[in-house]
């Protein structure tokens, strides 16, 4: 369920986010034009497809000189990032804001709000999107054309096609 609270923040809600922060729990979270979105951590599905994925991709990047990596903070600064399940990266960066990928990577859930992050990863210039639905056994790939994603069968930057990844994938049950 969606919860938006106005500012001034109720000092609970520092506390709260303080008491992820130190445990770790705020991984995953992501602020939205200055709006903070916390998301969870991912079930063990969303995991074990995630990892399977990572591996996946690995060989096709390497060969077209592309790097895979886990999770990160897409973005420029902490008032507007998402943050995927993988990335493919150009090039190797240090830092906690990574500006672009090649291929951003969403392993969907069912309360995902991965779908309408596609205008923001337009915006930071993110070539490809890549997205993984566990529940329908589907992957969907799309390419970014005069601004706008669309549905591709294969990729335009690594030797992979949505239908290859989707049959390699070991779904769980």
């Amino acid at each position: 369920m969606p919860t938006l609270i106005l500012d001034p923040p109720p000092h609970q809600l520092e506390e709260l986010l303080e008491q992820r922060r130190r445990m770790g729990a705020d991984r995953h979270d992501e602020v939205w034009e200055g709006v903070y979105h916390m998301v969870p951590g991912p079930n063990a599905p969303h995991s074990f497809i995630a990892h399977q994925v990572s591996v996946l991709l690995d060989a096709p990047a390497r060969a077209a000189g592309l790097h895979v990596s886990s999770e990160f903070n897409v973005g420029l600064g902490k008032d507007d990032f998402r943050v995927p399940d993988l990335g493919v990266h150009r090039e190797l960066r240090s830092g906690t804001w990574i500006p672009t990928a090649a291929i951003v990577v969403e392993i969907l859930s069912p309360t995902d709000e991965a779908w309408q992050k596609l205008p923001f990863y337009a915006e930071r210039g993110v070539d490809e999107l890549l997205f993984v639905n566990p529940a329908e056994r589907s992957v969907t790939w799309l390419a970014r054309r005069e601004g706008e994603y669309r549905p591709v069968e294969r990729s335009e930057l690594i030797d992979l096609a949505a239908s290859e990844l989707a049959q390699r994938i070991a779904w769980l049950s």
